[in-house]
């Protein structure tokens, strides 16, 4: 049993509480089991709102599957409490942004994509449905008449 963060590092223009919102939240990550070592080829998502049992009764994780290689059953948690906003301050700064409890899958590559949410750093202006498939975005705010962007976003695994 480890736990593994998943750190983001970003350039933030004008905004700030970069987050990743809501209960159905997709987490796109490449997986590993740490039996074998076989990795997944296609990206797979982990959401909150998804559960599956533990073999035994030992509970539930986010995401149970069992290896196409070695036939282990691993379990991949999605820790709801580790989930924290990227703010302005944290601009280009390598900071965790959440943890996963791993029995036997590990992430070891994170893909960025719909459903992120930010704020206007001055305005508090609202900006919902964030894409960071292209690890850039940007957008326009009324209130402040100002650009804001999210730019080179990249991320890196670390042990907890």
């Amino acid at each position: 049993l480890q736990r593994i963060g998943l750190q983001l590092r970003a350039t933030l223009e004008n905004i700030t509480r970069l987050r990743a919102e809501g209960e159905d939240f997709r987490w796109y990550l490449k997986l590993k089991c740490g039996n074998c070592g076989e990795v997944s080829e296609k990206w797979q998502y982990l959401r909150l709102m998804d559960s599956a049992p533990l073999k035994g009764g030992r509970g539930s994780a986010t995401m149970v599957q069992k290896c196409k290689l070695c036939s282990r059953e691993n379990s991949i948690e999605i820790l709801s409490q580790t989930i924290k906003p990227y703010n302005a301050e944290d601009s280009e700064k390598f900071k965790t942004i959440v943890e996963f409890e791993c029995r036997g899958l590990e992430p070891v590559d994170f893909q960025p994509q719909a459903g992120f949410a930010a704020e206007g750093a001055e305005s508090g202006t609202p900006f919902n449905d964030i894409n960071l498939l292209e690890k850039d975005w940007n957008d326009y705010d009324e209130k402040t008449k100002e650009s804001v962007g999210i730019y080179e976003v990249t991320h890196k695994f670390v042990k907890c």
